[in-house]
């Protein structure tokens, strides 16, 4: 798998879902809370990034309802997502414990 670095919210969407299929609303509130509020997603940036992805077949629909009279779908992490996330995980933690290293933070957490 590709082991360039994804973009922050491709990152984030994929990292909300990799335990739980999730309907957009959750997803949106998610990506917020787990960047920290850098990053927000309006719903048609959400929702393009979703038909991207599910095209890159990185997410599938896991089920679709209607609620209130409109159609709710959520996803799930398809398997060349979780196998993207897992690498992404690790070039991630590979780079924080290079920077921490070089800081001389050895076997200290580092806080954001």
């Amino acid at each position: 798998m590709n082991d360039q670095a994804l973009r922050e919210p491709t990152l984030l969407i994929l990292t909300e879902i990799a335990d739980a299929p999730r309907h957009g609303y959750a997803i949106a509130q998610e990506v917020g809370e787990i960047s920290r509020g850098r990053t927000r997603m309006g719903t048609g940036t959400l929702y393009g990034a979703l038909e991207r992805l599910l095209e890159q077949e990185l997410v599938a629909v896991h089920a679709e309802e209607v609620v209130d009279g409109r159609m709710r779908r959520s996803y799930a992490l398809a398997p060349r997502g979780r196998e993207l996330l897992a690498a992404q995980a690790a070039r991630i933690a590979r780079t924080a414990h290079e920077a921490a290293r070089r800081l001389g933070l050895d076997g200290r957490a580092v806080t954001a």
